[in-house]
């Protein structure tokens, strides 16, 4: 019996022991690390697909995320526990490759670098439907026309650069310009994190305003000029007599437009994107114009709606409506360098009827009027004294945010202006006060504005006097507000607003009274607008986060 305790003893023991070994070899190894051991090939263009070996990855593709240098995400292919094959993601740069996946994160040892993309020429007319894709760069030459009701497609992630006067191969010195014609389409359609870029042809730290014409749509939309009207930048046609106010003319999402604008003649030019009679039915949001040597937008008439805009270090005027837009735009931002301005006065806003504005009589004489809505714009020159005089890096001065003229019928909603000498000029030409008539009698409207930092906030020209203009936007229905410079700090901006030597951020300080009290009253409750409680373009989320460039001269394009 003794023995048998014993043994019993003994049993227990070494089963003791056996179990405190156990536990401690588990202890003493070490848990499964995620791992990236190789890049094959550690060089290759945009779309192309490379593999990456490793350990630990996840074998369902879409739980491993792949990131590049320029956090730049990549479409996982196909996935192993030791392999992940991905297409290189447009805005990719040379460097190190990260996968994260089941809560870690590994970076290879390895650097991996772009090569270069095959660039394909493209001249003359596009007939026919057209794919442009992002493993080739395309270079515009002279005028490139898609015409004959054709589609032109361009895949996300796609890079166009538009060439100077000099290469036009038609030997008429035009810049560059992407043309689409009635009834044609383009559907460009990026991606955050691929979005589509048309941009200069010239190496990175020689870029500069105008290096190529830009984009110009034509639509069927309603135009109030004569039919045969030509178009400004010796763009080729004329206006036509269309009515198609639901006209389609594609689509344009996540686009960056650097360095287009350029002038023909003294007040005939190329804009960044110049809109023609483009309908409704076409779409736009999401969009960057920068270091346009002219306008930024320049709408004629048409009646196109528009998202997230962004109007970047523009030459001339940032939103210009001319020729009865009557089309809606929502958040809009305009940052400007307060040294660049055009000899013709850069404003924020220049919206005219027509020139003279007067009279206007019937469709393609003077109607239907300029009656564009736009809601949550910023618009931000300086925080600090206004700009006046020539600017040091420009043909000429700053004028006003908001240059109202020629019998426009514009309405502005829920919208900040900052830093300009004048905030509103309501302007009449002599011998008719149409512009104050459009705003004494509810055609014109000025809702929660706010004008902050203006040396003349609000002026009469021409013949509107300036009592009559400050009469009409103080009307307190209207909640429009003057902010002056002294108390600028009041509305609690991001301090870095108007940062332009990095990454600038728009949204409002915790407080800010920007935050609150929008007013959505008249033209400003038609549906398409959100009713958004801020005023300016930005509440509480940065909508430029991730696609936006705010220092493409320097950005490497390949």
């Amino acid at each position: 019996m003794k023995f048998l305790k014993n043994w019993q003893y003994s049993l227990l023991l070494l089963l003791g022991l056996t179990v405190t070994f156990t536990a401690c070899k588990n202890d003493d190894e070490p848990a499964a690390v995620l791992s990236v051991t190789g890049i094959n090939p550690t060089s290759a263009p945009v779309s192309s697909t490379i593999t990456i070996t490793g350990t630990l990855f996840n074998s369902t593709p879409a739980s491993n995320t792949v990131t590049f240098t320029g956090n730049a995400v990549a479409t996982v292919v196909s996935a192993t526990p030791t392999q992940l094959v991905v297409t290189v993601p447009a805005g990719a740069q040379n460097g190190t490759i990260t996968v994260t996946t089941g809560g870690q994160t590994a970076t290879s040892s390895q650097a991996f670098s772009l090569s270069a993309r095959t660039v394909v020429t493209v001249t003359g007319s596009l007939t026919a439907n057209t794919n442009w894709t992002s493993d080739n760069i395309y270079l515009l030459k002279g005028f490139v026309i898609v015409d004959n009701n054709s589609t032109l497609n361009i895949q996300a992630g796609t890079i166009i650069k538009g060439a100077g006067k000099a290469d036009d191969p038609s030997g008429q010195q035009r810049g560059a310009t992407l043309i689409i014609r009635p009834g044609s389409k383009i559907n460009a359609v990026g991606t955050a994190s691929a979005p589509i870029v048309f941009t200069s042809n010239q190496p990175a730290g020689s870029r500069n305003y105008g290096d190529w014409g830009g984009i110009a749509i034509f639509g069927k939309a309603p135009i109030n000029q004569p039919s045969a009207t030509t178009f400004e930048g010796g763009l080729p046609g004329t206006v036509g007599t269309f009515s198609d106010a639901a006209d389609n003319s594609g689509t344009m999402q996540y686009v960056r437009v650097e360095f287009g604008g350029i002038a023909l003649l003294a007040n005939s030019e190329i804009n960044g994107i110049s809109l023609y009679g483009v309908g409704s039915g076409t779409t736009l949001d999401h969009i960057q114009v920068s270091y346009s040597g002219d306008d930024s937008y320049e709408w004629f008439g048409g009646t196109v709606n528009a998202k997230y805009l962004i109007a970047y270090r523009g030459f001339d005027d940032d939103w210009d409506t001319d020729w009865g837009f009557s089309g809606k735009v929502q958040y809009g931002l305009s940052l400007r360098d307060p040294n660049v301005a055009d000899q013709s006065g850069s404003n924020g806003f220049e919206s005219d009827n027509f020139n003279p504005g007067a009279p206007a009589t019937g469709p393609n004489a003077g109607l239907p009027l300029t009656a564009a809505v736009f809601a949550n714009m910023s618009n931000f020159l300086t925080s600090g004294t206004p700009p006046t005089g020539n600017t040091s890096g420009g043909s000429g001065p700053y004028q006003s945010a908001m240059h109202l003229r020629r019998n426009t019928s514009i309405s502005i909603f829920n919208s900040v202006m900052v830093g300009y000498p004048e905030g509103l000029r309501l302007d009449a030409q002599t011998g008719t006060t149409n512009t104050l008539d459009n705003a004494t009698s509810g055609a014109l409207q000025l809702h929660g504005v706010v004008i902050a930092n203006s040396t003349t906030p609000v002026r009469g020209a021409q013949a509107i006097t300036d009592a009559q203009a400050t009469t009409f936007f103080n009307t307190a229905a209207y909640k429009n507000q003057i902010i002056p410079s002294a108390s600028l700090a009041t509305l609690l901006l991001n301090a870095q607003t108007f940062n332009l030597s990095g990454t600038p951020n728009f949204l409002p300080q915790t407080g800010s009274p920007l935050l609150t009290g929008a007013i959505w009253d008249g033209k400003g409750a038609d549906a398409l607008f959100t009713k958004e409680t801020f005023i300016g373009a930005f509440g509480t989320t940065d909508w430029t986060q991730g696609w936006a460039n705010w220092n493409p001269q320097t950005t490497s394009y390949n």
